[in-house]
């Protein structure tokens, strides 16, 4: 009988370490981050509280897996007030006409031991677009005392805001724009079982 080699054996554990099951994001425990070039010397970073959405996951069978998530754009905090409530109009997210950020994800690949992609669309501002998250994770599943479940994962993507339609900038005496187009984004979520 041929011997698998290790790393194969490892990776082959780490695949099914997450049963299967209907996963819920825990809000509390979970948030995106966005990060932009701030007239091209520092970097302003702000994060949305609002994450909510479900997964249906095997680690022994990708083909099955489902993820929606949505994100409340009311509840972007940056520190500033002025700018939160500048983001928060219609020169960029217009969060009266668009109060929502959601994401659905179509196809799920391992990318590495430990790390999937998960490929999707995107919709933001009124705007669907592709785009691909490289994901750490998920964690090892946690069994709590009450039955419940628990996993963890960090997801990474970078976007054009022009993609979405948000277009606002102003050009700085010293050249260059107040705001980059790329913005660099995390998703931070933890999720959950029903309790049994």
């Amino acid at each position: 009988m041929k011997r698998i080699p290790q790393p194969l054996v490892l990776f082959l554990l780490a695949a099914n370490f997450v049963s299967a099951a209907t996963w819920q994001i825990d809000t509390a425990h979970s948030s995106a981050q966005f990060a932009v070039r701030h007239m091209m010397v520092s970097t302003v970073r702000g994060e949305f509280g609002g994450v909510k959405g479900k997964a249906e996951y095997d680690g022994a069978d990708l083909s099955q897996a489902k993820l929606d998530v949505t994100i409340d754009v009311a509840t972007l905090v940056t520190r500033e007030p002025k700018r939160d409530a500048h983001l928060k109009s219609p020169d960029f997210f217009d969060v009266a006409k668009f109060p929502l950020i959601e994401f659905h994800a179509k196809n799920f690949a391992r990318d590495g031991q430990g790390k999937l992609r998960i490929t999707g669309a995107l919709t933001m501002h009124g705007v669907t677009r592709d785009v691909t998250l490289d994901v750490e994770g998920p964690s090892p599943e946690l069994k709590e005392a009450g039955g419940r479940s628990r996993i963890g994962a960090s997801a990474t993507l970078k976007i054009s805001r022009k993609d979405f339609g948000m277009t606002w900038n102003r050009v700085i005496e010293a050249g260059g724009l107040t705001v980059s187009d790329e913005v660099a984004i995390t998703l931070d979520v933890e999720l959950r079982t029903a309790s049994q």
